[in-house]
């Protein structure tokens, strides 16, 4: 595909200078780009390195000097990150999934496909399955029983919805995603050593080993508008009623999300976090990779969990938060630095004590 910087700037809504006829057809960093690639320039310490490369065309931060760095024409944003938010998707060229329902795959006949539906080869479609118009089902992939898919979808390689899951339009799910497993709910005949552990903080554990007998999840899992999945990400349907995840959520690859969550509109979710059973996240909470939260737990509004965080209580809204178990940042940080100062102090109190002991025997 070819693009002139003219119909990339309208496109993006960005600011084009110097040749606007230019032709381009992909993206490089600067030290790469070729003739007919935009270097990717959006610091100036990224900028320095244009002329290592062959590229005549930039995607710059708005008062960059494009003409000393020897560019014909440049395209200039205010932030630039969000304008490739739009560029990189002028330039994908996707995975190649044709178009139609490939004769290998099998789709029941009560299931019903919207117009301009494509399903790739060995996929599986079970019987009242509803895919909304215009989107794709990769190469084996499966769609359950009575699953309703929205408009605009695109599922990747294996991806899995299980049966009864609801999902609304544009959602993305790339190689491996699942979408309603069974939650993972046992119970034991008598109080676990777990509930006895949590109950006494930890003063009593297991006394007895006993069995455990699975609880079936009889819920789903309902997925709002604007969702996308990374790859081997998991949510568990609820145990009655169905797990919830709200418009925009943006998850990373291997994230779990437990039976009964609520998740709300435009969180982000980054690679490795858990979200464990019947925790409520609020609205715009980033939870940041390989970080955990609790079950019954609530998570208030725009909440940021840095990585590797574990919270095992309530998060009021707005709170920045690090550390296991979780604390607000700041406090985390000193903690920290207090943690990196102890050598030095045991070193310090092991030479009072000498100097004491000195004093002491000369007495």
């Amino acid at each position: 595909m070819h693009y002139t910087v003219g119909q990339i700037a309208e496109a993006l809504g960005v600011t084009a200078e110097g040749d606007q006829s230019l032709e381009v057809s992909g993206v490089s960093e600067p030290q790469t780009a070729s003739a007919s690639q935009i270097a990717l320039a959006m610091k100036p310490e990224f900028a320095s390195r244009i002329g290592d490369g062959q590229a005549r065309v930039a995607m710059l931060w708005n008062g960059a000097d494009w003409r000393g760095m020897g560019l014909s024409a440049a395209l200039m944003a205010p932030r630039p990150r969000f304008a490739l938010s739009g560029l990189s998707g002028m330039m994908d060229l996707g995975q190649g999934y044709g178009d139609g329902i490939h004769p290998s795959a099998f789709v029941d006949e009560t299931a019903e496909i919207g117009e301009g539906v494509s399903i790739g080869p060995m996929s599986v479609v079970m019987a009242g399955a509803r895919i909304g118009a215009g989107s794709v089902v990769g190469p084996q992939c499966f769609v359950g029983q009575d699953v309703v898919l929205g408009t605009e979808a695109l599922l990747h390689t294996g991806v899995k919805l299980m049966a009864r899951v609801r999902i609304g339009a544009r959602f993305v799910a790339h190689p491996g995603a699942v979408v309603g497993g069974d939650g993972f709910s046992f119970v034991t005949p008598e109080p676990s050593g777990v509930e006895k552990a949590r109950a006494s903080l930890g003063e009593e554990g297991n006394e007895t080993a006993q069995p455990w007998a699975r609880i079936a999840s009889l819920g789903a899992v309902t997925v709002g508008d604007d969702v996308e999945m990374g790859c081997n990400a998991c949510i568990d349907r609820g145990t009655v009623r169905d797990t919830q995840v709200g418009n925009g959520v943006k998850m990373d690859n291997l994230v779990q999300i437990g039976h009964n969550v609520v998740i709300g509109d435009d969180t982000m979710v980054c690679a490795g976090g858990a979200v464990a059973g019947s925790s409520v996240l609020g609205r715009n909470v980033v939870v940041g990779g390989c970080a955990g939260i609790s079950d019954n737990l609530k998570i208030g509004d725009r909440v940021i969990l840095g990585g590797g965080t574990m919270v095992l209580s309530n998060v009021p809204e707005g709170r920045v938060m690090l550390g296991y178990p979780a604390m607000k940042m700041d406090s985390h940080v000193e903690s920290y630095k207090g943690l990196r100062r102890l050598p030095r102090l045991f070193r310090d109190v092991a030479d009072l004590k000498k100097a004491v002991s000195k004093l002491t025997s000369n007495d």
